[in-house]
């Protein structure tokens, strides 16, 4: 696949780490462009800056120590506000800023903010032009198809971005009512892609390489934006960039491939968030990590056991050890 421009910055692929917050965190985004992502999005992050003192907000944070290109979402409902941040982000090494439209959450959609801001498209035109105004890098978009099925506007927003000097949409095929139910419907993204001036890129579903090829042609999307198939399967870049320049599908991942993955990760883990919480964080990812594996129920619960990171690596050997006295080879 070829590159993408967003504006002026140039990504090696047209593969990108959707930002989820709790997850797409410094470690993972790591092991995401080691796997072949063109950009790894950071999580979402409040544009409320005097919440970045905390400790969770100030994890979230981009520097020049981030891999380019460096790029990180931000989510309010109010203009000003949104503007000190992307300010505050780009003084910070950002080289991309991402406007979260598309949140379902509850807590999120309850401040007005995420995809909450589809029922009010003066507001959203207010906080992109506020934004756009307050940076000299890109400003990108991420919306989904609208408010329910009754009220699909994504194309009605995506008119408004593009003449509010956004430079890359990204969708979700899916309604903020849908949450993450059903099956994302990609006609409404081919439908914002062939009236727009900027890439699109599209979301929602895109779990294997024949779905993303299938997606791509669909919608004909400039790119793919590709979130929670990656939970536990970096790799997963790796695979879609192979089918989609060769048309053939790689083997498997090996056992020994996945356990270097693992136990690489979770040392990143640690070594970012201190011992304790990196062995709490690590317990949803290795959920994810082995979760076609024979006997990972059993090893979780074993594993959730134990608050100490030299504890985990230790287990996480052994149970690879015992998949390999199996002859179990490859991950499923």
């Amino acid at each position: 696949m070829s590159g993408l421009h967003i504006g002026p910055v140039r990504l090696a692929n047209n593969l990108v780490l959707a930002p989820m917050a709790g997850i797409s965190d410094r470690p993972f985004r790591e092991l995401c462009r080691h796997y072949g992502a063109g950009m790894a999005v950071a999580e979402m992050l409040t544009s409320d800056t005097r919440l970045w003192h905390s400790r969770k907000s100030s994890l979230r944070l981009v520097d020049h120590s981030d891999a380019e290109p460096r790029a990180i979402q931000i989510a309010g409902s109010e203009p000003e506000q949104m503007a000190i941040a992307a300010r505050a982000c780009t003084e910070m090494g950002a080289q991309i800023i991402d406007i979260n439209m598309g949140c379902p959450v509850k807590k999120v959609c309850n401040k007005a903010a995420g995809s909450a801001l589809l029922k009010d498209e003066l507001l959203v035109a207010d906080i992109l032009r506020a934004t756009v105004a307050a940076t000299e890098v890109p400003v990108t978009l991420k919306i989904r198809t609208g408010w329910d099925a009754d009220n699909k506007n994504a194309l009605h927003i995506a008119r408004i971005a593009e003449q509010e000097g956004i430079l890359a949409l990204s969708i979700h095929g899916r309604t903020r009512a849908d949450r993450f139910n059903g099956h994302a419907e990609y006609d409404t993204i081919a439908a914002v892609k062939q009236a727009s001036g900027i890439p699109v890129l599209a979301n929602g579903d895109i779990n294997s390489p024949e779905k993303a090829r299938f997606v791509l042609q669909h919608t004909g999307a400039d790119g793919l934006l590709i979130g929670r198939a990656s939970q536990g399967r970096p790799w997963i870049f790796r695979e879609i960039q192979h089918y989609l320049n060769t048309g053939e599908r790689l083997p498997p991942i090996t056992l020994g491939e996945m356990q270097e993955t693992l136990t690489q990760h979770l040392a990143r883990m640690y070594a970012f968030y201190g011992p304790v919480m990196g062995a709490r964080i690590a317990r949803k990812h290795l959920a994810w990590y082995l979760q076609s594996l024979p006997g990972a129920r059993e090893f979780r619960t074993l594993f959730n056991s134990y608050d100490c990171a030299d504890l985990q690596q230790q287990a996480i050997g052994l149970f690879f050890a015992r998949l390999q006295a199996l002859g179990i080879e490859h991950a499923a």
